[in-house]
């Protein structure tokens, strides 16, 4: 009977440990994805617990800042749906659409349509989601600060590792990611790179 297929750094000492043979399957590890599983939601608090008020405060590259605006940011995801998705957030720690003022909705706007831009540019995908949820009950993974999605899309991008697995193949780092996005920035709201 062959060995149990087993993480790195894992050992199994006795077979019967693992009762039953093999099922014949390879692992991909992803254990860094259970910051994301077990993570606490945000509370309604302004601060560490909340992602979107934490990032700025951050320099570009360790917050995953592609753009940095008056009132409004562009963020990759951390979690991505696919390589380039961008979230669009308010700065101000607002749940709601409609809690922006008229400034902030204008920035919000423009800031969408230069992301999607700079990921037309970037990588060329066939198509994009843009979305946001409002509320849990809708889907927000972080319901308590305002953020829209921007996913590129491709055809076959969905395959049997996340319907399966539970797990999505992404073939570029976020860093490499950020950096074609800021380099693909349209030179009208062209990024700069913050000092903090």
């Amino acid at each position: 009977m062959d060995d149990p297929v087993v993480p790195d750094g894992a050992e199994v000492t006795d077979s019967a440990d693992h009762p039953g043979s093999p099922d014949g399957f390879q692992r991909l590890w992803t254990p860094h994805r259970m910051a994301y599983v077990r993570g606490e939601k945000p509370t309604s608090d302004h601060g560490e617990g909340c992602p979107f008020c934490a990032a700025p405060d951050r320099t570009d590259s360790e917050g995953l800042i592609v753009h940095r605006g008056e009132h409004c940011y562009v963020v990759l995801n951390l979690f991505p749906y696919n390589p380039g998705h961008m979230l669009v957030c308010p700065y101000r720690h607002v749940p709601l659409y409609l809690d922006l003022h008229e400034a902030e909705t204008a920035e919000f706007t423009a800031l969408t349509k230069a992301a999607l831009q700079a990921v037309q540019t970037a990588s060329d995908p066939a198509g994009v989601n843009i979305g946001m949820n409002q509320g849990e009950v809708a889907g927000a993974g972080v319901a308590v600060h305002l953020h829209q999605h921007i996913v590129p899309r491709w055809g076959g991008d969905m395959n049997f590792l996340p319907i399966v697995a539970q797990t999505k193949a992404l073939p570029m780092l976020l860093e490499d990611v950020r950096r074609q996005l800021v380099d693909a920035w349209p030179s009208t709201g062209a990024a700069t790179e913050s000092a903090c």
